[in-house]
């Protein structure tokens, strides 16, 4: 008999995936099913680990294609299977999410649970439009009100008490279908026609829009902008304030939806370098490096050591761990690395580097070390770009090759609605393009910026017609790179 799993309600915030809390991606990332909502972001489902189930149980406009009670059936059937299930919500499993319903189900089963928290809409939506929920001398309260009822209508609300609320900000979530019906019953129970309001749909991705009007005109103006499911309605004095509060919108990468290509467990720092510079990002974890089986050849007798990347690295010292072995063997021999990233992972493992070339790349690696003379160790990949190895050819110099590490494809769907995708290697490149479905056509539309040229080589050769490639090989020309390509794709009215 298989021993109970255990079942985590996670909210999983309003889309940005940035939002996703500490406890919410720790949860996600160890689980072995995830049952998730049509409103969780598809950058909070690109954190499930590569070898989870995943079941999508997503209502979409009063739909239902999988009735709740048979959600509650697939949380018991895992959990009793043994597994670590996440409940995946959108916003927070407790406000309007029927976190409620579920656990009532878990308890009568006797399955063992815990309910994360996550950013609720009511208050990160208005945020990311510049509309504080409260503000000193506006608004010192908040209600948080659902817009329909079960039956889709208004909900059986005291709108008379509503309307007289004097200093208190209203958010009702899910508010598109009823906002003429829900605006009109605030107007005749005698709220004042000239209150600000606000609806904002898709709110905290890229493609979030606003619209700003007193309550009386509000419903056309959300007419006349097209917006449609998911939004949220907000009205009181604070809605004033959005236009004039809203910090994103000089931000150089608000409105983008950019793919990172990097493998799962590196993307963190420019994601988050990304997310600084506006942009909505999606970690699309295109490959995956795994050590090679061993043993190590000796590594003694050379003059100078290279790596070409911090994969390389790590993968060394797994192996010489594994193996009972330490980086004493590499004797007196300087260390070269090919950019300031493999620079810096090699002095976290006390190893100073003597030499870096001016360009991150392998042909001025290759340059460098043939200028220094003497036996050279290279450490690198099972299928490393073959530029390193022939310029040294070229240049008579003596080295060796030992590859520490494979990297392998990861298939997955691509993200849908690119704006741009990132690429640190040429080998995230070519993960991508194998994910890509016969007859993708963001090879003529979605921009690919690279690290490097060899990086935008591989990009041209698989198929993009738009590419830019950053000023230096490191993380910090990347942003800026994407930044100046939006930039002036903006200016040329594009």
């Amino acid at each position: 008999m298989n021993k109970m799993g255990r079942v985590w309600l996670v909210g999983a915030g309003p889309g940005d995936a940035g939002l996703l809390t500490l406890r919410g991606r720790e949860v996600l990332e160890d689980a072995e099913c995830v049952v998730y909502d049509r409103l969780v972001g598809e950058g909070v489902l690109a954190l499930i680990p590569e070898g989870a189930e995943r079941v999508d149980v997503g209502k979409s406009g009063g739909a239902h294609p999988i009735p709740q009670r048979e959600i509650e059936a697939i949380l018991l059937d895992r959990a009793r299977a043994g597994k670590r299930v996440v409940r995946l919500k959108g916003g927070d499993p407790f406000l309007f999410g029927r976190g409620g319903e579920e656990i009532e189900a878990l308890l009568t089963a006797g399955v063992p649970f815990e309910v994360v928290p996550g950013v609720t809409s009511a208050i990160a939506v208005p945020a990311y439009a510049g509309i504080p929920v409260t503000h000193r001398g506006v608004s010192s309260a908040l209600r948080i009100i659902t817009a329909h009822s079960e039956r889709g209508g208004l909900p059986d609300l005291d709108f008379e008490a509503l309307a007289r609320t004097k200093g208190e900000t209203l958010v009702f979530l899910m508010g598109v279908k009823n906002a003429g019906a829900l605006c009109e019953a605030l107007l005749n129970a005698g709220m004042d026609p000239a209150t600000p309001a606000a609806a904002i749909e898709r709110g905290t991705t890229a493609r979030q829009r606003s619209a700003f009007a007193p309550l009386t005109a509000l419903p056309e103006r959300m007419r006349e902008e097209g917006m449609a499911p998911p939004a949220i309605l907000i009205i009181g004095g604070v809605a004033a304030l959005g236009e004039r509060f809203d910090f994103r919108k000089a931000l150089p990468l608000n409105g983008l939806r950019i793919a990172v290509t990097r493998p799962r467990g590196r993307e963190g720092r420019l994601c988050r370098m990304l997310r600084d510079a506006g942009a909505e990002v999606l970690s699309f974890p295109c490959i995956a490096t795994e050590p090679l089986p061993g043993p190590l050849p000796p590594l003694g007798g050379f003059d100078w050591v290279g790596f070409t990347s911090v994969t390389g690295v790590e993968a060394l010292l797994t192996l010489l761990a594994q193996e009972k072995r330490d980086i004493r063997e590499l004797g007196e021999a300087k260390i070269a690395a090919i950019g300031p990233a493999t620079a810096e992972a090699l002095r976290l493992h006390g190893l100073r580097v003597d030499f870096i070339p001016e360009a991150y790349d392998g042909t001025h690696l290759a340059g460098g070390l043939a200028e220094r003379k003497g036996r050279i160790l290279l450490l690198r990949a099972e299928q490393g770009s073959p530029e390193l190895a022939e310029a040294l050819h070229e240049r008579g110099a003596d080295f060796r090759e030992v590859p520490l590490y494979r990297t392998r494809y990861v298939k997955a769907s691509l993200p849908q609605d690119l704006d741009m995708a990132i690429f640190t290697s040429a080998s995230t490149v070519r993960g991508f393009a194998a994910c890509a479905a016969e007859g993708w056509r963001g090879w003529e539309t979605v921009p690919a910026v690279c690290i490097g040229w060899q990086t935008a080589r591989a990009a041209r050769e698989c198929g993009f017609v738009h590419v830019a490639a950053a000023k230096q090989a490191t993380l910090t020309a990347l942003v800026e790179a994407a930044s100046t390509f939006n930039r002036s794709r903006r200016e040329a009215g594009r």
